[in-house]
């Protein structure tokens, strides 16, 4: 098995779990500190981890642990990421960047309004870019659970984005 370093192998992952983080939780200090306790536990088991079989997915199963833990604690749920959290893309005018905006902000209101589950899910494949595997094994579910509920969850959020931009809401 190959040595781990947590100066290479773990500290690097520190932007992902931050994101998985602001996720859950919906606030940036909250995320912080979901981090830093993730790195603190981490390092605590040291000797343990050429025992697990990807350290990156322990990383972020005991980050998810804690976001939820913390998010559960203060509730919350119930606050949407802001326009700020987001990174500017390159548009070519005000009225392109006015429209990007809006979807976005439309699109993040879908994400947020999906089950913890589901949104979850999300973060994970389509922004950290983790496989169904990594996923499967970090949420506990089977990697078919994982397929099917990021299939509901992008269908789900599709359906609704359409009816918004079709009707207007």
């Amino acid at each position: 098995m190959q040595e781990i370093s947590f100066r290479d192998d773990i500290l690097p992952l520190k932007d992902k779990l931050f994101r998985l983080a602001l996720r859950i939780t919906f606030d940036r200090a909250e995320a912080e500190d979901v981090v830093q306790d993730t790195m603190i536990r981490v390092w605590n088991k040291r000797e343990e981890w050429t025992q697990f079989g990807s350290i990156e997915a322990y990383c972020l199963t005991v980050a998810k642990n804690l976001a939820i833990d913390r998010s559960q604690k203060k509730e919350a749920q119930n606050v949407e990421l802001t326009p700020e959290m987001e990174e500017e893309s390159e548009i070519s005018g005000p009225y392109d960047q006015l429209v990007n905006n809006e979807r976005m902000s439309i699109i993040h209101r879908l994400i947020n309004e999906l089950p913890e589950k589901q949104r979850l899910i999300m973060q994970l494949r389509d922004i950290e870019g983790e496989s169904y595997k990594e996923i499967a094994k970090i949420l506990n579910l089977t990697e078919e659970q994982v397929k099917v509920n990021l299939f509901r969850a992008r269908q789900k959020v599709k359906q609704r984005y359409l009816e918004i931009d079709e009707y207007g809401l």
